[in-house]
């Protein structure tokens, strides 16, 4: 059963006139909450112009037509209060409602092969692992290392209702996105600038309220993602905690059973202030790897606090794959 945050509402509106390098809205419509945020990059620097956080309503179920609802108003009411600008946006649906899986590309008849050929031989591999009828559903891949590629799949009724959800509410979509890509765009932006985090690999945790978002990347190149049921509300004893780095172990050996000639560097904790400080130094010493912590909202420049609403020493909003879908 999931268990939902406590109502909590953060807004970003910093005083900005005429914006440069202005960002489509980046929203994640998770499972425990709605976060939108809008970025600009002007080429020297990265501005959030506006951001909002909503949780799910306790006795709202995500995915229900109450939620379709609730989700339709709170968007409507957030654009309509000015601090975003443009219709654009670029949306992600959540992680239960995604089918991810890593795959050796398949070997395709010919010495050329084209997009169409391959596209239907990786759908041929996938299919019988996929949790609903391929022929209802909208498959990608996006091509790895080794020879291996991430599949993202996701049932096109999901799809077309999150769809409606924005038309509804006003806004134009742009495209959608998908949390992996974004974190890692996050990742790049904020924390991987440097001309030696090109080439390395990193281990990306977002840990969630009820789940936690994993990624492993080679700078923008996704290399495995996998999201895990256990999240921050849960990792309230010994025994859960370690059953928690036990998941995590067990992405690390897929990772490594898959590519050979990568090496892990760091782990990146991109849930900032959000998650206990504590809980993250115990996880990367439980997997005796170096860390960081990756906190998005001090990565960006934000006006005066009494003018955003915003601390910086107390960000509880995940603002990682809202962040990263704007930058997309």
């Amino acid at each position: 059963m999931l268990q939902f945050l406590k109502d909590r509402t953060c807004s970003v509106v910093p005083i900005l006139r005429n914006v440069a390098g202005l960002c489509p809205v980046g929203v994640n419509m998770g499972d425990d909450a709605l976060t939108m945020a809008q970025l600009a990059d002007n080429g020297k620097g990265i501005t959030l112009v506006a951001g909002d956080y909503k949780s799910l309503p306790p006795d709202i179920k995500a995915g229900s037509v109450d939620w379709q609802r609730w989700a339709i108003e709170t968007i409507r009411q957030t654009n309509s209060r000015g601090q975003f600008r443009g219709k654009d946006v670029i949306a992600a649906i959540s992680p239960s409602e995604l089918f991810i899986d890593h795959i050796k590309m398949p070997v395709t008849d010919g010495k050329s092969p084209t997009k169409d050929s391959v596209d239907k031989a990786v759908i041929l591999k996938i299919k019988q692992k996929l949790p609903f009828d391929p022929a209802n559903a909208l498959i990608k891949y996006i091509p790895a290392e080794e020879g291996h590629a991430v599949v993202i799949a996701a049932e096109r009724k999901i799809i077309d209702r999150h769809l409606a959800i924005y038309e509804k509410a006003g806004l134009t979509i742009k495209s959608i996105g998908v949390w992996p890509i974004a974190m890692a765009k996050s990742y790049t932006n904020f924390f991987g600038r440097r001309q030696a985090d090109v080439n390395t690999v990193v281990y990306l945790i977002d840990i969630e309220p009820n789940c936690t978002n994993v990624v492993i990347c080679r700078h923008e190149n996704l290399l495995l993602a996998r999201s895990i049921s256990l999240g921050a509300g849960q990792l309230d004893s010994d025994e859960m905690v370690a059953r928690f780095v036990m998941e995590l172990d067990a992405c690390r050996r897929h990772f490594t059973s898959m590519y050979r000639k990568a090496h892990i560097e760091r782990i990146v904790f991109l849930s900032g202030r959000a998650v206990e400080k504590e809980i993250c130094v115990t996880i990367a010493k439980r997997l005796e790897m170096p860390a960081q912590m990756g906190d998005c909202l001090a990565a960006v420049q934000v006006a005066d606090p009494s003018e955003t609403g915003v601390d910086r020493r107390d960000g509880q909003v995940h603002w990682a794959i809202a962040f990263g879908l704007s930058l997309s």
